[in-house]
């Protein structure tokens, strides 16, 4: 089991710009698939990016090209850098980790380990 922590949200008007950064504690993240999360008031939650062993990602489809996932082997992090944010990428936002493989999946059942999330606002 790993431990998550988010931080990086906060609130931003829209065409703005944030980083989140997920630390983990208690075990490596390197060799296991990570992910990114959000869920808006009302709404399930959704996945929106994913990295896997080797660096392979995947993102949905509202986020493709101005969303970037990366890890940081060294410091056992891994990040997500967001351009262009619209109102509609409001949520909460939150970091998982899942057992080792090398394909990227933006499914949250398949996830182990959650964050406790950290809150992203876009206003218009």
């Amino acid at each position: 089991q790993v431990q998550l922590v988010e931080s990086g949200g906060g609130s931003v008007q829209a065409g703005g710009s944030l980083r989140l950064s997920c630390a983990a504690s208690g075990n490596t993240i390197t060799d296991r698939r990570m992910g990114w999360f959000r869920q808006a008031p009302g709404k399930e939650r959704e996945g929106v990016a994913s990295i896997a062993l080797g660096g392979a990602t995947t993102y949905t489809g509202s986020v493709q090209g101005r969303f970037t996932i990366s890890g940081d082997n060294a410091k056992n992090r891994v990040s997500l850098q967001m351009n262009s944010l619209p109102p509609e990428d409001t949520g909460m936002y939150y970091c998982a980790a899942a057992g080792t493989s090398t394909i990227p999946d933006l499914s949250p059942a398949t996830y182990n380990d959650w964050g406790q999330g950290t809150q992203v606002t876009v206003s218009s």
